[in-house]
């Protein structure tokens, strides 16, 4: 008699994950080793003396720096610079492509039908779920080993590279658990990716909080157990037990919901809507604003929550300067003003770079609508394919705005209240609107693409990576400039510091408005589905 596990049929679909992921992971996990790399080699050249470092690590002290990037270990050497200076972005990256991993092979799947379909073969109730945190599991690894590899090339000991990157590992391996348990509670794959969202934003906040009051609140986020590791102090492994513990036990809760529940649902039932349509709901702009609300909404927190945070650095940027040299003319490549103008120009770039995440993904959201059939449905209904393109671009661009807006917002209100100015969250609520159209540029390639070659549409977000390493190290690493006038960005103005000019940004957006009439017209002639 053959007994039955659950898990028959995993390895198969481990394998087509692989396949169909290769490019996807390929991508992250190459860029965010390169990222790492590139900046912890470009702290040596920030840094370049003892009295530079030291003013850093004096500066560094203050409660803000610490609430961002962890523990203040080592930071009177180079390498304790370098490792406090990548943690945020690895550790969000790594967080990130687990989460947005197992969603894609668990609850999208099942959302769209695929799931039920699998299950009709020889495939064992969890073999999905199995194959989706392997494949999480494993990314997660190979992040782990490439910011290890990255930062022993960047002059940090090779033991503490390793702890490092086994700390970025593990923050991997408990958030694709926790979503893992997500996936079996909710039913649509949106909501998982929301609250997924919200809980490594909680694990963020409740690590800084624990870090700046030094008490056992770091205790409560998986951040925190693997910041606990202490890299370059006195580096212990033990905190990385605590992250396996949390996603055995994440593990063993999502197998026990998985066997209470069917396949295509989930715990929590939606509720029924309304008998009648709202007017809101009337039209394809109505319904695509309905779709991306928790999108847009958590973006636009989190830009704001990050301007309140850099903008309160603001009043330390003069003692971060001190005896670095290197520091002010990298802050001064945002052109001819002040430390203070220089480094919230530099500031407000990044938000742009990051509200283009935003952009891309809203850009791109009628893809897998037409890959599940539901664009077919909604193009019968009278409603053409070039109104639906466009009333979904209607929402990409309000949403930028807002996205936009809220960092700008956030970033002047903590500058505000530094040099106590009232006008300050206004004004640099409309200094971040110059970038729109470049962030929009990058929405209009994804929709050309879409329109044209569907299957390209990811090179969007690597003209997005791109982009973002030439706004996050051009300074430093000083690419040719014909890669950075491949920017965007690079011709909007770096306000606060250049004056206010719409002459590029205008014709940014009339280049983002042949993009999207070129993607149309590809939409129009081509096959969907």
């Amino acid at each position: 008699m053959t007994t039955v596990t659950g898990l028959e049929g995993a390895g198969g679909l481990l394998r087509l994950a692989v396949r169909r992921d290769r490019v996807r992971l390929t991508v992250w996990v190459v860029a965010l080793t390169l990222a790492t790399y590139l900046s912890g080699n470009a702290m040596g050249t920030t840094f370049p003396t003892a009295a530079a470092i030291e003013a850093y690590a004096r500066s560094a002290a203050s409660p803000a720096v610490v609430a961002m990037a962890g523990p203040p270990i080592a930071l009177d050497t180079l390498p304790g610079i370098v490792i406090s200076k990548v943690a945020v972005t690895c550790i969000i990256a790594t967080a990130l492509l687990a989460i947005l991993t197992v969603v894609r092979h668990t609850r999208s799947e099942e959302e769209e039908g695929r799931s039920e379909m699998l299950r009709a073969t020889v495939v064992g109730r969890h073999a999905g779920s199995t194959a989706a945190l392997m494949l999480a599991c494993g990314a997660s690894v190979l992040l782990g080993v490439g910011t290890a590899v990255a930062l022993t090339g960047a002059a940090v000991p090779a033991s503490s590279s390793w702890l490092f990157g086994a700390g970025i590992a593990m923050v991997g391996v408990v958030f694709a658990a926790l979503t893992l348990v997500l996936s079996q509670v909710f039913t649509h794959a949106r909501t998982v990716i929301g609250a997924a969202l919200a809980l490594l934003g909680l694990a963020y906040v409740v690590r800084a909080a624990g870090d700046v009051g030094r008490n056992g609140l770091v205790w409560l986020s998986p951040i925190g157990w693997s910041q606990a590791t202490h890299p370059l102090g006195d580096e212990r492994w033990w905190p990385l037990l605590v992250s396996l513990a949390a996603s055995v036990v994440l593990v063993g809760v999502a197998a026990a919901l998985a066997n209470r529940r069917d396949v295509g649902a989930g715990l929590v039932v939606p509720r029924n809507g309304s008998a009648t349509a709202s007017p809101q709901l009337s039209g394809p702009v109505g319904l695509a604003l309905r779709l991306q609300r928790g999108l847009l909404g958590g973006w636009a927190c989190g830009l704001f929550l990050m301007g309140v945070a850099v903008g309160s650095l603001s009043n330390a940027v003069q003692d971060m300067a001190r005896d670095n040299p290197t520091l002010v003319r990298y802050l001064a490549a945002t052109g001819q003003g002040s430390l203070t103008d220089s480094y919230l120009s530099s500031m407000l770039l990044i938000m742009a770079l990051l509200s283009a995440g935003f952009a891309v993904s809203s850009a791109l959201r009628l893809r897998p609508d037409e890959t599940s059939g539901r664009l077919e449905l909604l193009l019968s209904t009278g409603v053409s394919r070039s109104r639906c393109l466009l009333d979904t671009l209607v929402v990409t661009a309000l949403g930028t705005v807002v996205v936009l807006v809220c960092g700008g917002l956030g970033l002047g209100l903590a500058y505000g209240l530094v040099v106590s100015d009232a006008a300050q969250p206004l004004r640099f609520a409309g200094l971040a609107l110059v970038y729109a159209p470049a962030v929009l540029m990058l929405a209009a390639l994804g929709v050309l693409l879409l329109g044209w070659r569907p299957a390209a549409a990811v090179v969007a977000w690597a003209a997005l990576a791109v982009c973002f390493v030439l706004g996050w190290l051009g300074g430093l690493v000083h690419p040719p400039r014909w890669l950075q006038e491949l920017s965007p960005f690079w011709h909007t103005p770096a306000v606060p510091v250049d004056p206010v000019s719409l002459t590029a940004p205008l014709l940014i957006a009339l280049s983002v408005g042949l993009l999207v009439a070129g993607g149309a017209v590809g939409l129009r002639r081509r096959d969907i589905g």
